[in-house]
C-alpha cells in the first residue's frame, strides 16, 4: 500500500509540474517551480514509503523491533508478554512498570497473519522463560 500510495503521489506531482507552464492561470511560473514540484512529489513519496519499514525479528534471545525511525531491542527477560488488546491497531510487547512497546509490522489489518505472528512471538517468549 506504501509502494502504491508513494507512486500515486509521484505521479500527480510530476503532472501537475509538466501542466504548470502548459496552462494559462494568470500566474507565471518557471522552470524552477516545476522542479520544486517534482522534489515535493519525491519527498512525499519518500515519506510515505517510510511507512514500509517496520519489522520484528525475534530469535531465543530477544525481539528486534523496528518501527517508523525507530529501533530497539528487547531481550526476552526484559518482556512480560506478548499482547494484542481488543480494538489496538498494533500488537505490542507488555514491559515491566505498565509499559508497552507497539510492534508496527504486527498491524490488526493483517488478520490471519497477524495472529500467526503473534503466536510466534509467545512460543518464542514462552521458551526463553521456561529455559
Amino acid at each position: 500500500m506504501s509502494a502504491a500510495l508513494a507512486v500515486v503521489l509521484l505521479a500527480v506531482f510530476v503532472t501537475v509540474a509538466v501542466l504548470l507552464r502548459s496552462v494559462d492561470t494568470g500566474a507565471i511560473f518557471a522552470v524552477s517551480d516545476q522542479i520544486a514540484m517534482v522534489g515535493v512529489g519525491v519527498m512525499l513519496a519518500g515519506a510515505a514509503m517510510l511507512f514500509a519499514t517496520p519489522r520484528v525479528r525475534a530469535d531465543a534471545e530477544g525481539v528486534h523491533v523496528r518501527n517508523i525511525g525507530v529501533s530497539r531491542y528487547f531481550r526476552w527477560d526484559e518482556v512480560l508478554s506478548v499482547s494484542f488488546p481488543d480494538g489496538a491497531s498494533f500488537a505490542r510487547l507488555e514491559l515491566p512498570d505498565f509499559e508497552y512497546y507497539s510492534m508496527m509490522a504486527i498491524q490488526a489489518v493483517d488478520r490471519e497473519r497477524a495472529v500467526k505472528a503473534v503466536r510466534a512471538l509467545r512460543r518464542f517468549h514462552a521458551a526463553a522463560h521456561r529455559g
